[in-house]
């Protein structure tokens, strides 16, 4: 999955405001970190590129990755797995590896974001999110809710669970961003 997501303006969503706040749909885009699945805002994403060659920098925070020269912009490459302190639970090839190059109008500066893959693009109803049991520590903020997705493997229909980020909070410490 590559290329210009048709995104809509910023602000032109609805937000949880706060816990137990549902809207009517949200649209994500989601990827996988390790063996798990998470997901951010659809609209706060510009681009999914494959992965490429990352100059590392000198003197900088552990999970920032390098930067990049996207088409003529420099854009500092965030390794979002070491940024959720997530240990290297299966074998990914750089060939799976996808960037997710986040919104410039979020993030004020050219920001891409490490994952192990890109699954989909997906809407969910809002009844499918459970923003309560989000984060067992209320002060964690960058949690938004946990999305339940049936699924069926083997005859059998389970729930996938889909951890729902806050790209925004996540990044806030590391950047200017409102």
């Amino acid at each position: 999955m590559t290329g210009d997501l048709g995104m809509a303006e910023p602000g032109s969503r609805g937000t949880v405001a706060s816990v137990g706040k549902k809207r009517e749909s949200i649209q994500v885009v989601e990827f996988v970190l390790g063996k798990e699945h998470y997901a951010i805002d659809l609209f706060d994403v510009k681009e999914v590129v494959e992965y490429t060659s990352i100059t590392r920098l000198p003197n900088v925070q552990d999970y920032i990755t390098g930067i990049i020269d996207l088409r003529g912009e420099i854009t500092t490459i965030i390794d979002l797995k070491h940024r959720l302190n997530i240990s290297e639970t299966s074998m990914v090839t750089t060939e799976s590896s996808r960037i997710i190059v986040l919104d410039d109008r979020m993030t004020r500066s050219k920001v891409g974001i490490l994952v192990d893959d890109v699954s989909s693009v997906s809407t969910f109803e809002g009844d499918l999110v459970d923003y309560t049991s989000a984060s067992v520590n209320r002060e964690d903020t960058t949690i938004i809710g946990i999305i339940k997705r049936k699924v069926r493997v083997r005859d059998r229909e389970t729930t996938e669970l889909i951890i729902w980020i806050d790209i925004k909070a996540l990044l806030r410490d590391i950047m200017s961003i409102t």
